[in-house]
């Protein structure tokens, strides 16, 4: 039982590799295609503005959860739009220090042009998968996750 454990481990480490070199090599091509368009714009700002499309209005914190980036990096990446006129932070109304992050019309503008784009090279990456592997790969990750989330050992400490 023990081998058949770390041969379970081993394909998870496998898949957690191969998810990370798709998304970089989304990001790079992502990128590339954003420069010719707008060579200030960065990957990241733009993950977070494509980010706030799905989820117009949520605090910086959650913003650095869902594309796990410090809180520091992303103070920097919102000053960043700010200053581009491409988001703005409106004080919560439940509490003032708490502030949600928007997109502008100038930001919806951006997401407008580049959200095709991507999904043009993600429509790339899917070619001859069938929707059924996607939505099964998608359940698997999610609840990888999620066990990630609730495990309580002694390795939540690393």
């Amino acid at each position: 039982m023990p081998e058949k454990q770390n041969n379970i481990s081993e394909l998870a480490l496998e898949l957690g590799l191969a998810m990370s070199e798709m998304k970089s090599r989304l990001r790079q091509k992502i990128q590339t295609i954003v420069n010719e368009y707008d060579p200030d714009l960065s990957f990241e700002l733009i993950e977070i503005l494509g980010l706030l499309t799905r989820n117009n209005g949520i605090n910086q914190q959650e913003i650095g959860n869902k594309v796990s980036k410090d809180k520091s990096s992303i103070t920097y990446l919102i000053n960043s739009l700010v200053k581009r006129d491409l988001v703005e932070r409106i004080a919560d109304k439940n509490d003032r220090r708490n502030k949600q992050i928007f997109l502008t019309p100038k930001g919806k503008e951006i997401v407008e042009t580049v959200y095709p784009w991507a999904l043009d090279l993600y429509k790339k990456a899917v070619d001859n998968i069938e929707e059924e592997e996607i939505i099964k790969a998608l359940l698997l990750v999610k609840k990888m996750t999620a066990n990630l989330e609730e495990s309580g050992s002694k390795y939540d400490t690393l």
